[in-house]
Parts: C-alpha cells; structure tokens; sequence
C-alpha cells in the first residue's frame, strides 16, 4: 500500500535531537541556498525514495536520488541486476540533497527509523539481502555523531520498549551510482507498482 498522502513538512519529530532541530528548521520559510547530503538504505530503494519525497519534497527544500552505495570499490557503475544478486556488497539506497535551513539531518535520521524496521538485519519485509540492509552512510564527522546520538534517542523511546535492538548500520559514504533512469521516481510513475510492507509510518 503507498504512504499516505500527507502535507510536506507537517511531520513532528518525536525524539530530542530531532525535535531540537526542527524547533529551529520549522520557522524557516526561505531556501537558503545551501545544500547538504544525507544517504540512506532501508530496503527496496523505490519505497525509501517515495516516503523521503511525500514526507518531505519540494517544501522542506528536499530532493532525492536513488542509487547504490557501499560496495566493494572492484565494482565500478553497478547495474540492478547485479546489486540484486547480492555478490557486490552494494546497498540500495537513497540520496537526499537537502537545504539545512529547511530540515535538519537529526530530523531526517529520525524519519529514516520511523518509516522502516532497523531491527531486522538484511532484511526489509520480504525483501532479503545484504542489497536491503539498513545502513546511514555519513559524509562528515557531524552527520556521524548526529546519527549516532538519534539511534540512541530512537533505540530508548521505540525500541527497547518492546524488547527489540535498532541493528543498523551507521558507516562512512563510500563511491555513490546513480541507479538506472527506469528506477528514479519509480513509485510517483508505477503507483501501482511493488510497495515493501516496512515503508510505512510507524509512530
């Protein structure tokens, strides 16, 4: 089933970085100009790149990209079929080019969690493989001690609650490949098309 069609910016974060940062980023109505990069995979990558832009999009000066990340730099330009037969070490996985003035990137790690299940490793729904693993890709010192210090926030408010353990990754950017054309924006032109059961709001 796609996400549900919601207003662009109207989600609240629920943990403390997150919330912090949007108490700043929710007042701003003016693009800045700037644009930083935040890299996520959780699952098939047509369903992370749907709920990133309905969530998000145009209005939080949001854009995305998918793609694969990573792998073992043997392999250069990946095609889908072989990330899909799981040998590379490549993740599906989703670039987000955003305005920091319009969304901080503690905002977006916390939508990261709540749209996916972090708990099962190599796994999204039916989906299995390394190809699908959960994983944050930093690329700063910043993003990483951000993500870390909001997987600890989302591990104690949703997770241990319920006995389970957030077992993704949190890793260094390595080489980006822009996945084929056919698989940018997949779901906005199949709406009909594969939806993973995981890509939904969970809290």
């Amino acid at each position: 089933m796609p996400a549900q069609k919601v207003i662009p910016g109207s989600l609240v974060p629920t943990v403390p970085s997150a919330i912090a940062s949007y108490e700043t980023t929710s007042k701003n109505t003016e693009p800045s100009g700037k644009v930083e990069v935040a890299t996520f995979a959780h699952g098939c990558f047509w369903g992370t790149q749907e709920v990133f832009d309905k969530y998000f999009g145009a209005a939080r000066g949001v854009k995305t990209t998918v793609g694969y990340t990573g792998g073992e730099e043997k392999f250069k330009n990946p095609t889908y079929r072989q990330v899909c037969s799981g040998t590379t070490g490549f993740a599906e996985a989703c670039k987000v080019e955003y305005d920091p003035t319009l969304v901080g990137y503690a905002e977006l790690v916390e939508f990261f969690y709540r749209t996916h299940d972090p708990t099962t490793p190599n796994r999204q729904g039916n989906d299995r493989g390394t190809q699908y693993r959960s994983a944050i890709f930093t690329h700063s010192p910043e993003q990483t001690e951000i993500a870390r210090k909001v997987t600890e926030e989302v591990q104690e408010k949703h997770f241990t609650p319920k006995g389970l353990k957030i077992v993704s990754a949190i890793d260094d950017a390595g080489t980006w490949y822009d996945a084929e054309t056919y698989h940018q924006k997949y779901l906005e032109e199949n709406p009909d098309g594969y939806h993973c059961s995981t890509h939904v709001l969970h809290w």
